[in-house]
C-alpha cells in the first residue's frame, strides 16, 4: 500500500503535461467566468461562455491523445473542471435566470442537476475502460450544460422573458438530470472513421449545415442540442424490438443447453 502511494507521489514529482492541462484550465476559466456573468445578470453572455468551455473541453482530450500526453492526473483534473464548468455553472445560471421563483423546488432542481452531473462523471471514470468508445452511457455532462445554454440563448434571441414557459424550464432541468444518470446510449463522435475519407456528399452536407447554423445560430444550436438530447431515448425505443428478439434467442439457447 505504501509502495503504491510512493509511486503516485514520485509520478507527480516527475512533472505533468502542460499543453492538455492548459486547455482544461481554459475550460474551467470559461466556466467560472460564466458564473460571474450569471451573478451580474448577463445570462446570454454566461451561456456563450459555457459553449466556449465546451470547446476547450473537447480540445484537451484530443490534444492529449494526438501528442501522446494522456495521464491519470489529466483525467482527474478534467473531471473536476467538468464538474465546475458543466455542473455548478449551468445549475447556478438556471437558478438565477428562471428557477428562483419556484423557491425550494427551484434550487433543488439546480442541485439535482449538479449532483447528477457529478455521478455521471464518476460513472464515466469507472467505466472508461469497459464501455465502447463510440457510445456514452447516459447524457454527457457537457451536452447537458450546452442544452441549458442553448435554451437561454433561444429565449434571448426571441426576446422572451424568463417567466415565459418557466414550468417547461423546470421540467427540462429535471429531465436533463435524469438523462445524465440514465442507461441511454449517446453517440460520442469518437469514431475513427469520421476522420477518414468520406464521400463528396458529406462535405456538401456539412457546408449546408454550417450555412444554416450561421443564418440562425441561436435557433439552430437549440435544435441541434435538442436532437442530441432526444437521440438517447429515441435510440432506446427504436432498438427495443431488436433487443427483445436477442434476449429471447439467448433464453432459448440456454434452455436448449439445459435440456441436454
Amino acid at each position: 500500500m505504501n509502495e503504491k502511494k510512493a509511486d503516485r507521489a514520485e509520478n507527480i514529482k516527475k512533472g505533468i503535461y502542460i499543453l492538455p492541462n492548459l486547455f482544461t484550465t481554459g475550460s474551467m476559466f470559461a466556466g467560472f467566468y460564466s458564473m460571474v456573468a450569471s451573478l451580474n445578470g448577463n445570462f446570454d453572455v454566461a451561456a456563450l461562455w459555457i459553449f466556449a468551455s465546451a470547446v476547450f473541453d473537447g480540445l484537451d482530450g484530443k490534444v492529449a491523445r494526438l501528442t501522446g500526453t494522456t495521464s491519470k492526473f489529466g483525467v482527474e483534473y478534467d473531471s473536476l473542471a467538468d464538474l465546475v464548468s458543466f455542473g455548478v455553472t449551468p445549475g447556478l445560471m438556471m437558478y438565477a435566470w428562471a428557477l428562483k421563483p419556484f423557491g425550494r423546488l427551484g434550487w433543488l432542481a439546480a442541485f439535482l442537476f449538479v449532483v447528477c452531473g457529478a455521478l455521471r462523471l464518476a460513472r464515466f471514470n469507472v467505466q472508461v475502460n469497459t464501455v465502447e468508445s463510440k457510445r456514452f452511457v447516459g447524457l454527457p455532462i457537457p451536452a447537458a450544460a450546452s442544452m441549458v445554454a442553448a435554451t437561454v440563448l433561444l429565449f434571448h434571441h426571441f426576446g422572451w422573458p424568463s417567466t415565459y414557459k418557466r414550468l417547461a424550464i423546470l421540467v427540462l432541468i429535471y429531465l436533463l438530470a435524469f438523462l445524465m444518470v440514465s442507461g441511454f446510449r449517446y453517440y460520442s463522435f469518437k469514431d475513427p472513421a469520421l476522420i477518414k475519407r468520406q464521400p463528396f456528399g458529406f462535405l456538401l452536407l456539412a457546408v449546408v449545415l454550417l450555412i444554416v447554423v450561421a443564418a440562425e445560430p441561436a435557433v439552430m444550436t437549440f435544435g441541434i442540442m435538442l436532437a442530441y438530447v432526444v437521440s438517447g431515448p429515441l435510440g432506446f425505443v427504436v432498438g427495443w424490438p431488436r433487443r427483445r428478439r436477442l434476449e429471447k434467442a439467448v433464453h432459448k439457447g440456454h434452455g436448449a443447453a439445459a435440456g441436454r
